[in-house]
């Protein structure tokens, strides 16, 4: 059986052979594979016994002293763990989660040990106070998954909008980046002379990525998990990138009821911080095989302590944390035809739109990220980009040679 020997130091894995072995086995065994001198061990099953602040203390702690008790007889099984407890040896135990004490007596609390692993516990409040989307980008989003891909295929955006004082994230616009979706899977080909130009325009409307968006499939809506383990890497490697600590990841799904009606439903996330933390330090088991891997459990590389149990197999919803949705009205307009979807977006599709909305002043004309980002193709990213989006952001008149260069690109189709 293997046994967890926990100590001042940390803790470690000792494997005993013997089923009937003894408590004097065991101290043998602790002697010659973690190089504790017997005559300095007090054994016991009773974790109290780490917090011994005298020889007299240790007194109390009786149930490992005869060495002949078999440790069956103390309760003892695959996994249990015996407590050690000595003075005046400096050791250092091996891993990344544990630092060795420290020498001359030095004595730590239980909750000093713990602190000392990776622990995941469920975060109640999101750094996010809530998040509202732009009624407009939204239904354009969602239209598009349920009418044209009828949530057959998995879709993702990144959301752009604003972060409040007290961390209220509004999304005013989505980028679609080249994608590829299956049932399962979202694979985001990302182009990074793509995004410069986006976020040239998020920076002329005063905004900035927030979050992230993907659709769940049909397929999964059959599934119980609220995230797939794959989302979960998904979803937290954008966050961990990202920065913010008010990034939202948010989830489109189609949900079917027993009498076969159908509605589409939006719900918001934040990856926990510990979530974010473990990946940054590698944690994730990032390979996923297609050998029937639980898809509502995230693997581990090590053991982290959830609750009171040593595990490598994480339940997807302790990294979740609710964040309350909101809609408004934006400043912007998503009447353009957006990126990187089935149809190309054509010189001819701007003269379309600008000739449909004629009767507006020019600046609402082109007040629609994906209109912006058309014409960011042809303009300079570090000066024209930034300024024909501030006109847009404060509704102020377009200069004429902006203009000019608007017409040019639709009159070439």
């Amino acid at each position: 059986m293997m046994l967890r020997i926990r100590s001042r130091d940390g803790l470690e894995r000792l494997k005993v052979d013997d089923p009937n072995a003894t408590i004097g086995h065991l101290k043998v065994l602790i002697q010659s594979q973690l190089g504790i001198p017997i005559a300095h061990q007090t054994l016991s099953t009773n974790q109290n016994l780490l917090l011994a602040k005298t020889n007299s203390d240790l007194y109390n702690f009786t149930d490992m002293s005869d060495p002949g008790t078999p440790l069956s007889a103390v309760g003892l099984s695959h996994g249990s763990f015996v407590y050690v407890y000595y003075e005046g040896i400096e050791r250092t135990v091996a891993g990344p989660a544990f630092n060795p004490a420290g020498s001359f007596g030095r004595k730590m609390t239980v909750d000093d040990l713990i602190a000392k692993q990776m622990r995941v516990t469920r975060q109640e409040n999101p750094h996010c106070e809530l998040v509202s989307f732009d009624r407009d980008c939204a239904n354009m989003f969602q239209h598009y998954v349920n009418e044209t891909l009828a949530f057959a295929v998995k879709r993702g955006g990144f959301m752009y909008g604003t972060v409040s004082e007290v961390g209220k994230v509004e999304v005013d616009f989505i980028y679609e980046p080249p994608q590829q979706g299956n049932e399962e899977n979202l694979l985001l080909f990302r182009d990074p002379e793509e995004e410069k130009l986006v976020e040239a325009i998020a920076l002329g409307l005063g905004m900035r990525r927030v979050g992230f968006i993907f659709t769940q499939t049909l397929s999964q809506d059959k599934k119980d998990y609220t995230l797939s383990n794959r989302e979960v890497l998904q979803a937290v490697e954008l966050h961990a990138e990202s920065g913010l600590k008010e990034w939202v990841t948010a989830v489109v799904k189609l949900q079917v009821s027993e009498d076969g009606g159908a509605d589409v439903h939006f719900e918001a996330f934040q990856m926990s911080d510990v979530c974010v933390k473990l990946w940054k330090e590698g944690w994730f088991e990032t390979e996923i095989g297609e050998d029937g891997a639980d898809p509502k459990i995230s693997r581990m590389k090590k053991d982290v302590v959830v609750g009171v149990k040593d595990t490598r197999e994480v339940d997807n919803d302790f990294y979740l944390v609710v964040v309350k949705i909101f809609d408004h009205q934006g400043p912007l307009s998503t009447t353009f035809p957006i990126e990187n979807r089935n149809v190309p977006v054509t010189s001819k599709a701007l003269k379309n739109h600008l000739d449909r909305m004629k009767n507006l002043p020019f600046v609402k004309r082109i007040s629609d990220f994906h209109l912006l980002l058309l014409l960011a193709r042809f303009l300079d990213i570090n000066a024209d980009v930034p300024a024909l989006a501030e006109c847009v952001s404060r509704q102020a008149s377009v200069p004429d040679g902006y203009k000019l260069l608007i017409e040019s690109v639709a009159s070439s189709s």
